[in-house]
């Protein structure tokens, strides 16, 4: 949204993503897909991770952080790439960034009321995400009748950052976490963190073939897109092999190697180094303060 602090940008300027991990390079990856001419800046909060344990101020305080990084490296949008980013900062980066930010829980929200064929959704996240009902909440808004059923799947996250996305272990926890939905009879399940499409294909077999399975960091993507198009900040720029350019900037705060090595394996764009950066360096003051 513009706020009184609003400053200009253009189309050639790089987008901002942010997460509390690794999780939201799900985000990036269908950012490229979608928009292979934009210029992308990652920060992952890897000496941090999880958000989904913390308190809603923490996150708010974490994302001012970050936001005030991104914002350093003139970014023209911001995509909150973390599902309990999203649900409890969001009004405040909304309402003190100068530049336009899209979180990952409306998109999907919206698409799984398009989606559900018996208005029983069901939505699996950190406790934060969860216990906030913000998916809840969005989904009541486009469509009032629909029943929505929580579950939170805290072991998901460190199993997937530990790469142990096709293994039993993951399918037997899995298992124990569908079972309350699939009693419920939803149709549509909404994989409410980043980090869960990695373990798409467990998260399937465990809620069955007749579940839809909402994935929020191709939502967004096609969000973000659709944002940009509105305000004439899609990037025409082709870029070349061998540019002295990156396209693809990525930064964390703590496990570079580790986090460079766990990217590859997900983009595969050859990401030549990941920066480590001391996000303590910055505000957690609300951005319209200043420094």
């Amino acid at each position: 949204m513009e706020t009184e602090n609003s400053r200009a940008v253009n189309a050639d300027l790089p987008i901002g993503v942010f997460d509390s991990g690794v999780g939201g390079l799900t985000v990036v990856k269908e950012i490229i897909n979608q928009m292979p001419n934009e210029r992308i800046v990652y920060f992952g909060d890897t000496a941090r991770v999880p958000y989904g344990s913390k308190s809603r101020d923490t996150v708010v305080r974490y994302s001012r952080q970050i936001v005030r990084f991104l914002l350093e490296q003139n970014v023209k949008a911001i995509a909150v790439a973390c599902n309990t980013a999203s649900a409890y900062a969001i009004p405040e980066i909304e309402a003190e960034c100068p530049v336009p930010v899209i979180g990952v829980i409306r998109p999907g929200a919206k698409t799984a009321v398009e989606g559900t064929r018996n208005g029983r959704i069901g939505v699996i996240g950190t406790r934060a995400t969860i216990t906030s009902g913000s998916y809840k909440e969005y989904i009541r808004e486009i469509m009032p009748g629909a029943e929505v059923f929580g579950q939170a799947c805290p072991l998901f996250v460190p199993l997937v950052e530990e790469g142990l996305w096709e293994d039993p272990v993951t399918d037997e926890i899995a298992r124990r976490y569908m079972a309350s939905l699939i009693d419920r009879d939803i149709d549509t399940l909404i994989m409410g963190c980043t980090h869960y499409p990695l373990i798409r294909k467990t998260i399937g077999r465990a809620a069955g073939d007749k579940v839809l399975l909402v994935n929020p960091a191709y939502e967004t993507a096609r969000e973000l897109r659709k944002l940009l198009e509105s305000r004439s900040l899609i990037s025409g720029h082709r870029y070349e092999l061998g540019s002295t350019v990156p396209q693809y900037r990525f930064y964390v705060s703590d496990m570079a190697d580790q986090f460079q090595k766990f990217a590859n394996s997900i983009i595969k764009y050859g990401i030549l180094a990941a920066e480590k950066i001391d996000i303590y360096n910055y505000s957690a003051r609300p951005l319209s303060e200043g420094d």
